[in-house]
């Protein structure tokens, strides 16, 4: 079954002392482009997280964030009590203020607040790693929805080829038929003696070069296949784009080699169902 790329994951978790929010979002991307956001603790998971999500989501522009939240009393930062005195002893010797304006203006320069670097607790990051888990299972549900979704586009839009290619097939006699009574009114027109097996092996040339036999066969199977690849137990949008691209060129030679009005009207139609396809397909995992 085919799968969007596009799709949205999020899970929250309450740990004693912070709630830990998990979001992934993914649009459609020729190839896989992660970006990530989270504390700089959790840094030293940034590789394993990278390879978890390369791993489950395979394509797609992602965008990964992890928020923490304290709600606990329990922090990591402290203010720098010998460095902010020192700040407001030297500013007293530049402006006048009472101490607390001094206060407000120490504390907001460097060093004024340290922060210590927790390490990770591991149990804590088990939780964590859950969630993450969680959180790509249901952009993976996502997906999935948005798959069944493009399948049935996908479906119609084919079908509505098919339509139209047995209108072609259903036309092609009348249009050989024309392009014999074009020659032979071209023939009348010159009113000369006309070497009757030579208009007859100009007339197989002529209709050999518009003949869409084998253009005919060909876009069928393609269209045959195209279905077939949807019903596949993975997701290709490369694969279905390739055979989308055969479809396209069908079209186009048997829109070339009709020299015949309805036809191009018909080929037209093909031509402006395969675009939607075309459009979707960018959105194919």
């Amino acid at each position: 079954m085919i799968q969007s790329m596009t799709g949205y994951g999020k899970s929250v978790i309450q740990l004693p002392t912070k709630k830990i929010s998990i979001e992934v979002k993914s649009l459609n991307s020729k190839n896989l482009d992660l970006n990530t956001r989270m504390p700089s603790m959790y840094r030293e998971k940034e590789l394993a997280i990278r390879k978890l999500i390369a791993s489950k989501l395979v394509r797609g522009k992602v965008d990964f964030s992890l928020y923490m939240e304290i709600t606990g009393e329990a922090t990591s930062s402290q203010i720098n009590k010998t460095v902010v005195k020192q700040y407001m002893k030297q500013l007293k010797d530049v402006v006048d203020g009472d101490d607390t304006e001094l206060l407000k203006m120490a504390i907001r320069l460097p060093d004024a607040i340290t922060t210590e670097r927790d390490d990770i607790d591991e149990d804590e990051w088990k939780l964590i790693a859950t969630e993450i888990d969680k959180s790509l299972e249901k952009i993976h549900e996502y997906r999935r929805d948005e798959g069944k979704s493009l399948e049935t586009e996908f479906l119609t839009r084919v079908q509505n080829i098919s339509t139209l290619l047995e209108e072609v097939i259903a036309m092609d006699p009348e249009r050989i038929e024309g392009v014999r009574e074009r020659l032979n009114k071209g023939i009348s027109e010159i009113k000369e003696k006309v070497d009757e097996n030579r208009f007859e092996q100009e007339l197989v040339y002529y209709i050999e070069k518009f003949d869409i036999t084998e253009e005919k066969v060909r876009l069928k199977n393609h269209l045959d296949y195209f279905q077939k690849a949807l019903k596949s137990d993975d997701s290709n949008g490369k694969k279905l784009g390739f055979i989308a691209q055969e479809m396209g060129r069908e079209i186009n030679t048997i829109g070339s080699k009709s020299n015949y009005a309805p036809m191009q009207k018909l080929v037209v139609q093909m031509k402006d169902e395969l675009e939607k396809i075309k459009e979707q397909l960018l959105n194919v995992l």
